[in-house]
């Protein structure tokens, strides 16, 4: 009687699984976010992962003087200011800008608003602005390490 018992108890615990779940992830499941009338997804970013907002400097290219001198203060408020010096030519003048600026679709790149007719697209970097060409490309090139501010 005793084997009989223990028969059916081995059969008991063989016949019991543990039952996984399995769960399908739908890609329309991903987190999404409207930016400018779009969805896309919400991903890391320069806009959102980095430490943005402060003062970045540095000398650019300059066709005509030794370089131009450029600080570019970002701030929360989606504000800047930017000086700028041309070095070797001149009396040496400040030329100062203020205005908002705005990130792009894939939050990566800022234009700065109301400046004029000098670069106002950048690429924004963990602790450094990389300056864009007019149409909004990195510049390449011998000089391409020179158009950097950094942080």
């Amino acid at each position: 009687m005793k084997l009989f018992i223990v028969l059916i108890a081995c059969v008991f615990f063989i016949s019991c699984k543990k039952e996984v779940k399995t769960v399908e992830i739908k890609q329309d499941s991903i987190p999404k976010e409207v930016v400018e009338n779009e969805m896309i997804p919400k991903v890391d970013n320069s806009q959102n992962a980095l430490d943005w907002a402060g003062t970045y400097k540095g000398i650019t290219p300059c066709a005509d003087c030794e370089g131009i001198e450029t600080e570019i203060v970002l701030n929360l408020d989606l504000t800047y200011v930017m000086k700028t010096k041309y070095l070797g030519k001149g009396d040496g003048k400040v030329f100062e800008e203020k205005g908002n600026f705005v990130w792009d679709k894939t939050g990566g790149n800022i234009s700065l608003e109301g400046g004029k007719g000098g670069p106002s697209q950048y690429k924004v970097g963990e602790n450094q602005l990389i300056q864009l060409d007019m149409e909004g490309k990195p510049i390449t090139g011998d000089l391409a390490d020179l158009f950097v501010l950094r942080k």
